[in-house]
């Protein structure tokens, strides 16, 4: 009975989007360590993951969804403006970690939101 809350698709797809943004946030601070490195490329979470996730969730299979593996690549879009090579935008990155984090709270508010009415039904207080 239980195990059918935790394998809710909304559940099971908030959940993949979490662990999603962070490691976004990963490539995000690995990107901004290498700020300085000549030749060094910028990373962030693959783009054929949007669709691999996207296909998942239209399937409303939660095996699915867990099953779609977000993966780290060297970001191809992005162009460097420096004549060492480095491809890493100190203002874009910036930009791009507030916007993680600003998902990575709607994330966790919306399973805190799953948790919070699981304990209302068992306990009868919010």
């Amino acid at each position: 009975m239980i195990e059918s809350l935790f394998n809710q698709t909304s559940y099971v797809a908030a959940k993949k989007m979490l662990d999603v943004s962070a490691l976004r946030h990963e490539a995000l601070a690995s990107n901004l360590g290498h700020l300085q490195a000549p030749g060094y490329k910028r990373v962030d979470v693959a783009p054929s993951f949007a669709s691999e996730l996207r296909q998942a969730v239209a399937s409303r299979d939660p095996n699915q969804i867990s099953q779609a593996m977000p993966q780290l690549a060297v970001d191809t879009t992005a162009i460097s403006s420096r004549s060492d090579g480095n491809t890493v935008d100190l203002e874009s990155e910036l930009l791009k970690m507030n916007q993680n984090t600003l998902e990575h709270h709607l994330e966790t508010q919306i399973l805190t939101g799953a948790m919070l009415k699981l304990r209302l039904a068992i306990t009868g207080r919010g």
